[in-house]
């Protein structure tokens, strides 16, 4: 039978029908982590470096052939003749073919790119764009009379080389396949000149030393480029496993949702299965106790009665409180507000404790502070925060000490209930402990106290439905003080009182209504 999707509205219930995980998310990580098992200068780096290289060329198609266009221009218009128009005519189509081979890198996926056959390719290609500057070194000016002809040709190749550098950085020995064959032509023709100047013999020495220059600067660039792909290949690695985290903590969410749901359904049925034979062992061993159908033969058997009924009390008190703490926890704890005061309440619950504290000669004290105005609270739950506080400060005072309890305001306009007992008191590392649920400190496991361990995580659960905040100050053989904190927005002003205005009397123009 399909499994459905629950129609029922609740944060508690998990939708089983949706995927485990994000199947993108997965294979994001799987790519990710697919690549990072590369070091560099792996075939992964070097694919990378290859598409930044061909990136470069395209992004740089117009800049080269656009410097190429003025020196024709210029070189025409100063008489270099019709053989400028032709270098700059060969020179745009070779580097036409270097923009195809970029073009085609561009467009092939990264997994399809042979590196060293696009290598080979993008060398060839900027040797044969060099041919075209090696016959710009060749060209001569017999008929314009230019002087310094050299000098210019130089200079035009130092900026066309200090261009190359920065665009082929990504590709090692692209600056050297293209500027080879011009920088031969140019030594080769001073060389061979019969008439030369000491200007020009610097121009060529420039150029000598520049195309190594150039290439140290384009290696540092190649490193520095390496180095960005190592710190983004970081970078996606962090993110992957951010991914994969969030996908695990996804999966454990919806793990403890379910198991919260199941705990929920399994506290919903045992209440009514726990609550029904107790009723019953409450209400036959209360009878039996109280010899309501007869005296009992043996006396032991009474005494059995009253454990009984004293044990049936503490399972059903235990109960109670497993129900109220996780009503709490899944945020169905209903409040009824209402208008209460705190003192009262307080008072109230001072009374029903002195019984208890009076077999262990304990004093309660009470210190109140006069005239506090109202809160808008829940009173059922302030009986329980203060019972529970208080049954706890007697449970661990040892005899003949006093309790103090106070109430007062809070330095923010706020009120707080104070509960301070002279017992053992807790380790500071026992604290976290004592307020989970459940757990005990090891002074009261050693004492044998009786207890659950709810009593405090329920305080803190009401306190924070009310918006307030539950402190547990206590130090080694010096007490605990256990102080609830309820906020500023809960204390109601004092309305002042409305005049009261005697009626005026009635007169023989008007008529009283009835």
């Amino acid at each position: 039978m399909p499994e459905q999707r629950p129609t029922i509205i609740d944060k508690n219930i998990v939708d089983r029908t949706k995927a485990r995980r994000n199947s993108d998310v997965a294979r994001a990580v799987r790519r990710t982590r697919d690549r990072l098992s590369e070091q560099a200068g792996t075939p992964v780096y070097d694919r990378e470096l290859l598409k930044l290289h061909a990136n470069a060329v395209l992004n740089t198609a117009l800049a080269i052939p656009l410097m190429v266009l003025a020196v024709c221009i210029a070189g025409f218009a100063a008489g270099v003749g019709p053989d400028i128009v032709v270098w700059a005519f060969v020179t745009m189509t070779c580097y036409t073919g270097l923009s195809l081979v970029a073009r085609k890198v561009v467009r092939t996926d990264m997994a399809g790119i042979e590196t060293d056959t696009i290598k080979r390719a993008f060398l060839a290609a900027h040797a044969v764009s060099g041919l075209g500057w090696a016959y710009f070194a060749w060209l001569g000016c017999d008929e314009c009379k230019i002087e310094q002809f050299m000098v210019l040709k130089a200079v035009v190749l130092l900026l066309v080389m200090a261009a190359t550098a920065i665009m082929a950085s990504a590709l090692r020995g692209a600056l050297v396949a293209t500027f080879a064959a011009p920088v031969a032509v140019f030594v080769f023709l001073l060389a061979v000149s019969p008439e030369w100047e000491p200007v020009d013999a610097i121009m060529v020495g420039l150029l000598f030393v520049s195309l190594p220059f150039f290439t140290y600067v384009a290696g540092h660039l190649h490193s520095s480029t390496v180095m960005l792909l190592s710190f983004r290949a970081e970078k996606d690695m962090l993110i992957a496993e951010l991914e994969t985290a969030k996908s695990m903590s996804d999966e454990a969410r919806r793990r403890a949702e379910e198991a919260n749901l199941a705990k929920s359904r399994f506290l919903a049925t045992m209440s009514h299965e726990l609550r029904t034979p107790l009723n019953a062992i409450l209400g036959f061993s209360e009878v039996m106790a109280g010899e309501v159908l007869g005296p009992l033969q043996n006396p032991t058997y009474k005494e059995y009665a009253g454990d009984i009924h004293a044990s049936g009390r503490h399972l059903l008190h235990l109960i109670n409180e497993i129900l109220d703490l996780s009503r709490i926890e899944a945020g169905r704890y209903q409040l009824n507000e209402e208008p209460v005061t705190l003192e009262h309440i307080v008072e109230e619950c001072c009374h029903l404790m002195e019984l208890k504290a009076r077999n262990k000669d304990i004093r309660i004290l009470q210190e109140f502070e006069p005239n506090l105005p109202r809160l808008f609270a829940d009173e059922r739950s302030l009986r329980q925060i203060t019972l529970n506080l208080l049954s706890n400060a007697v449970k661990f005072a040892p005899s003949g000490s006093d309790i103090r309890v106070r109430i007062g305001w809070t330095a923010g306009g706020g009120q707080y209930v104070s509960i301070k007992d002279n017992g053992p008191g807790i380790p500071e590392e026992e604290i976290p402990v004592v307020l989970s649920a459940f757990g005990q400190g090891s002074i009261a496991i050693k004492s044998a106290e009786e207890g659950t361990g709810l009593g405090l995580p329920i305080v803190q659960g009401l306190l924070a439905l009310h918006g307030g905040e539950f402190k547990l100050n206590s130090r080694l053989r010096e007490g605990t003080e256990a102080i609830a904190i309820f906020p500023p927005q809960r204390v109601m002003e004092e309305l002042p009182l409305v005049p009261q205005t005697r009626a005026p009397a009635a007169t023989g123009g008007y008529r009283r209504s009835a």
